[in-house]
This record gives structure tokens, C-alpha cells and sequence, in this order.
């Protein structure tokens, strides 16, 4: 099944998704950014780059090839001996090949799956499936969308044991493609043990064993600092389904440095128990619990972090607890990709002083997260809302800095009009003596604000888009930064 992705995580209404091969919706939102300059029909895909890495530090499915793709498992219990496994793909627009039809764009994709078992499934044959999709959009521009725009998702119910996942990824109008073979451990999902948490955009609990779970998951896991407030994370706990099982079950949720590293956030939440379901004759009942914990993306740090769940059956021993784990890429946005806290740091240069920034650098991973949390609070204006007003202001300047003023290797807010932007913001007059006139060696550009009252002049002395503050502008912009800067 295929399905256009929300824009965000946040303000979502639900929606109910069956996990059966269907028709795509052809539903998009608007797209989350405009077109690239090389953005036509057939165009070759952007390739993941640095993210690649970032993803498969998660452990997320990364397929090889022409389609860029991200994928994930996840496994939820089923009556009988048998476990669910969903598998979800996640494509860009930009990846695919849109063609004109009539007054909209359409794509077309194929993704095939070969689960192969192993000698630990006695019995078992390789499951193959196959899906043919479409994806349609109503506009040429949000054919050129590089965020989570195309969602895959199939549903697969397995016999526990270890298999090998072969992935094939293929855009149809380009005769492009993309291959992975992953290993899995189907897990046997009893009494005590949990789901695996699954990060998403839009979920409605299960209520029985024998359906579907009503989720769109991301499978890449992933948001927006400054943008996205909470992230639902979708989660499952199964007990003793008698008379007596009690109405809830409380999971103890954190958020980690990756590595079992120190909470940068915890906290409890009870899941509400479902309709118990039968089991095979020899197997007792097994109750359903499910819910949503809400994590606050504010409190999660920036880059990859590993989202925690334990639940204890009522009245057994800690030794029994289950837990599980998925990751969380918390980032600055698709054009600020952050792995490491030092390369979040980095990106504060302009936001707080080296002092405080030194205080970050020098804390040992361990106490990183007490040093956040105490970063946050203290340079919070409005500590009072679940939003970090300053820090948000700051990325999305950074962000527009980023995407309107790269020259050639150097990062937009690292050159001078993106570090004059991140100073005043945009200014309120442009003048451009040369006019359209390009390649013109000690062109100037004037950039006027009117409040406060600053004229920055800008000259590409060499004609080739490099544009340097002369000297009075660069000591206008650096007083700025300085008096900016929290203390």
C-alpha cells in the first residue's frame, strides 16, 4: 500500500490505514520545499549522501541503488503462534519519475519482498510479495518534494525465527533501482513483552489482536527541532488475558543518548487494555494494551537518539521486564543534517556565547544530557510554553541562511549574507547596481534595513558569486552577532 506522508507530526487528524496491498492514495499535501533548479521529468534523484550514513546509524533498512529509499520492521502480536511483521518504505517524490497526465503528474513504482526462513523456522517457505504503485500529485512543483512524501507499507504475518529480507525498489519511468537483503529475528510476542515502538504521523491504537494496526509510520524517524513539538510514538504491551488482568499496563518511556547512555528525557504512561484474544487450544488468552506516548521534541536533544520502553508484568519480578528500542533523529531540518552533539553545538555559534557553548563541549557524554536540559532552560525566553521560542527563531533563520546562500563548498549560513541574514533578517531593500548582469568582476549588492537603521554593502570581486562584506559591513554584522548572542 502506498500513501502520501504528512507535511509534519504535529496537528495530525487520524486516519485509518488498512496493511493490505490497495489502489495508492492519491492524496499530497503541499510540498514541504519548492523545486530544485534541475527539478524535469525523469530527472536522476538527489542521492542520500550524509544522511545515508545517518540512517544506517540507526539501524533503518538502506536500500543500494538508483531510488533513494529508507526503510523499517516492526513486529506486533498475533493470535496463535504467529507474529506481524509491517514493513514501511519511505520515498521522496524527487526520487521518482513523474510524467504529465492530463492536468495532474503521475509516477509509477514497484517494490518486491522475498522473505526467506532459515533452518530456526521449521516448516516455513519463502513468502514473496509483489506490488505494483502509483503516486499522483496535482502540481509539477510537488514533484520535486524531498521530504517523506511516499509511504509503503505492507503487512506480513510470520512464523517467529530468523529470515533474510531481499528488497527491491524500482521506478518504473526511469528503469531505475534499488536492492538491500536485510537479516531479521521474528520475535515470539507473549505475555509481558512489548511491540516495537513505532515512530508516527498519524495512529489510531489497535484494539484486537486479529486486525491490522490504523498507522502511518515514518520510517525514517525522524523530527524537526524548532518545527515539530511532540512525536507520537505508537506503542503495544501483551499480558495474561484472564478475568483479572487489570485495565492498564504502564510503560516507562525515555529518551537516550544512543547507547545506553543517560535519559534526556523519562517518563510513565499507561496503556489501556483492549478485547483479549483467544489463543491456540493450548495457549491462554492474551490480553491487548495500546496507546501513544507523546515525545517532546524539545527535550530530545538534537540528532540520533534511542527511544526506550519497559514494561514489568503486575506483580512479577524486574528481572522479567521487557524492553524494547527504536531510534529517533531529532534534526535542524533536511538542510542541517545532524549525527553528533559536537555538530549541534557548532551550529550554536551564532545563538549563544563561546562560553556557554564551551560549557556543552567540555561535558562528558554521559552528563550531556543534564547539560542540555540546563542550556534549555536557561536561554528559554518564554520558559513558561511547551516551544523553545529563541532556539526556533535562530534554526529558521539558519535553515533560509542555509538554502539562499551556499557558495560553492561553503555552507549558505556560514558565508556572509548568510551571516548577515542571521544578524538582521531579511533586509527591506535589495539594490543591485548591476542589475541581472552576471559574471561582472567587483559587482556590489546593498542590502538597507530600516530598523535598526543599517545600509551592509556586499562585492563579488571576482565575478563569480562569492560575495564578501567590505570592511565597515563586516564590523556592522559582527557587533550584531556579539550583542545577539545569549549569556
Amino acid at each position: 500500500m502506498s500513501s502520501a506522508a504528512p507535511r509534519a507530526l504535529r496537528a495530525l487528524p487520524l486516519a485509518a490505514l488498512a496493511l493490505a496491498p490497495c489502489a495508492p492514495r492519491p492524496r499530497v499535501g503541499d510540498p514541504a520545499g519548492g523545486p530544485r533548479p534541475d527539478a524535469r521529468r525523469g530527472a536522476p534523484p538527489a542521492p542520500l549522501t550524509e544522511m545515508t550514513g545517518i540512517y544506517q546509524q540507526m539501524g533503518l533498512i538502506v536500500p543500494r541503488g538508483d531510488v533513494p529509499a529508507v526503510g523499517t520492521v516492526a513486529y506486533f502480536a498475533r493470535s496463535g503462534d504467529s507474529t506481524l511483521a509491517v514493513v514501511t518504505l519511505s520515498l521522496a517524490n524527487r526520487a521518482l519519475a513523474f510524467v504529465r497526465e492530463g492536468d495532474r503528474y503521475r509516477a509509477a513504482y514497484q517494490v518486491r519482498m522475498d522473505l526467506r526462513p532459515d533452518a530456526s523456522v521449521a516448516g516455513a517457505r519463502v513468502v514473496s510479495l509483489a506490488s505494483d504503485e502509483v503516486v499522483r500529485v496535482a502540481t509539477f512543483r510537488e514533484t520535486a518534494r524531498t521530504d517523506e512524501s511516499v509511504l509503503f507499507t505492507q503487512g506480513v504475518v510470520l512464523a517467529p525465527g530468523r529470515y533474510t529480507l531481499a528488497l527491491a525498489v524500482r521506478d518504473v519511468g526511469a528503469s531505475r533501482s534499488s536492492v538491500v537483503d536485510v537479516p531479521l529475528t521474528v520475535p515470539r510476542l507473549g505475555a509481558g513483552a512489548l511491540s516495537t515502538p513505532v515512530l508516527a504521523y498519524e495512529v489510531t491504537p489497535r484494539a484486537r489482536l486479529d486486525t491490522l494496526p490504523r498507522l502511518v509510520a515514518s520510517p525514517r524517524a525522524a523530527a524537526v527541532f524548532g518545527v515539530d513539538s511532540l512525536v507520537p510514538v505508537y506503542v503495544e504491551a501483551y499480558g495474561a488475558g484472564g478475568a483479572d488482568a487489570p485495565p492498564r499496563l504502564t510503560v516507562q518511556a525515555a529518551v537516550r543518548v544512543p547507547g545506553g547512555g543517560a535519559a534526556l528525557s523519562r517518563g510513565a504512561v499507561a496503556l489501556d487494555r483492549r478485547v483479549a484474544a483467544v489463543q491456540a487450544a493450548a495457549q491462554a488468552p492474551l490480553a491487548l494494551y495500546s496507546g501513544v506516548v507523546r515525545v517532546p521534541v524539545s527535550r530530545a536533544g538534537i540528532g540520533v537518539v534511542a527511544f526506550d520502553a519497559v514494561v514489568r508484568a503486575p506483580g512479577g519480578p524486574a528481572a522479567d521486564a521487557d524492553s524494547v528500542r527504536a531510534p529517533l533523529f531529532v534534526s535542524l531540518g533536511e538542510e542541517l543534517p545532524v549525527a553528533s552533539f559536537e555538530q549541534m553545538v557548532d551550529y550554536l555559534r551564532y545563538y549563544a556565547t563561546p562560553e556557554r557553548l564551551r560549557v556543552l563541549r567540555d561535558t562528558t557524554p554521559e552528563a550531556r544530557a543534564g547539560a542540555w536540559a540546563v542550556f534549555l532552560r536557561e536561554t528559554d525566553p518564554a520558559p513558561t510554553t511547551a516551544q523553545h521560542e529563541g532556539l526556533r527563531e535562530y534554526f529558521t533563520r539558519l535553515r533560509a541562511a542555509n538554502l539562499r546562500f551556499r557558495e560553492e563548498a561553503t555552507s549558505g549560513w556560514l558565508t556572509d549574507r548568510g551571516t548577515a541574514y542571521l544578524a538582521f533578517g531579511e533586509p527591506d531593500q535589495i539594490l543591485d547596481p548591476n542589475g541581472p548582469e552576471q559574471n561582472v568582476r567587483g559587482r556590489t549588492q546593498v542590502w538597507e534595513y530600516r530598523d535598526p537603521r543599517v545600509t551592509l554593502v556586499f562585492v563579488d570581486q571576482s565575478g563569480f558569486g562569492r560575495w564578501r562584506l567590505n570592511t565597515q559591513s563586516a564590523s556592522v554584522v559582527q557587533a550584531a552577532l556579539r550583542q545577539r548572542l545569549v549569556k
